[in-house]
């Protein structure tokens, strides 16, 4: 998929399992000066607002993304896989719950429930990303192609777990849904609350890779003209 001697290839999705790991084969096109600033004829920009505008315009995009119908579902990184909780070992599977049709038709229902939980992480991550301490910069602007998304991402822990789980409870008990409620009824010990939290650890994930895509797309082809500027290439 896209994955060379351990690099990444422009134009091919990043492999899912090693997206916030990629090798850093790409560094050498983004070297900076070791200074205080960078920018050239936009103005001086600090090594820690060039890593904000980066993070910005890649979590924007995402967002952007994941939040359109079928945002999940389409994404080559993102789409999020049905919750162990569906089929653990312990439980016994009854049922239509053990046709692979049934389980493709819930996998795909539950991607469209995350992108109501992306809507409510998505502003979480935006203030994080303005008010942020951004440590290390130079480095994070240098090194591997998901180095900043790594970085938010261990700065914000489980917050967007956090955020989500209250917004598809609420989703998935107002909505009723005949397809979830018929797998629930059918895994015993497991209720709506059990869903909506082992959805959110899947939607995590699955927001971060997108996070982690387009920060490495944003270096190779930025969007911001000052990115642009400072990262040698043109948007």
């Amino acid at each position: 998929m896209g994955e060379v001697n351990g690099s990444w290839q422009a134009g091919t999705p990043l492999p899912r399992r090693s997206l916030l790991a990629a090798g850093a084969a790409a560094a050498g096109l983004f070297l900076l000066p070791a200074c205080t600033t960078a920018g050239g004829g936009l103005g001086p920009l600090s090594y820690d607002e060039i890593v904000r505008r980066l993070l910005e315009q890649a979590t924007m995009n995402a967002f952007a993304r994941l939040t359109q119908p079928d945002g999940f579902w389409d994404s080559t990184v993102a789409r999020v896989n049905l919750p162990v909780l569906f089929g653990r070992r312990g439980l016994v599977m009854q049922g239509i719950l053990r046709t692979p049709a049934f389980r493709e038709q819930l996998q795909h229902r539950l991607n469209i429930i995350a992108e109501d939980g992306a809507r409510a992480a998505a502003p979480l991550v935006a203030d994080t990303v303005r008010t942020i301490g951004i440590q290390n910069a130079y480095a994070l602007i240098t090194g591997e192609p998901t180095a900043a998304t790594s970085f938010l991402r261990s700065q914000m822990g489980p917050a967007l777990v956090n955020a989500m789980i209250p917004e598809l409870d609420r989703l998935m008990r107002v909505a009723e849904d005949p397809l979830l409620g018929q797998a629930l009824s059918l895994l015993t010990g497991v209720n709506v609350a059990d869903a909506a939290h082992a959805l959110a650890l899947e939607a995590d994930n699955a927001i971060w890779y997108e996070i982690g895509a387009e920060e490495a797309n944003q270096r190779k082809n930025p969007t911001d003209p000052a990115l642009a500027r400072v990262l040698g290439q043109r948007g």
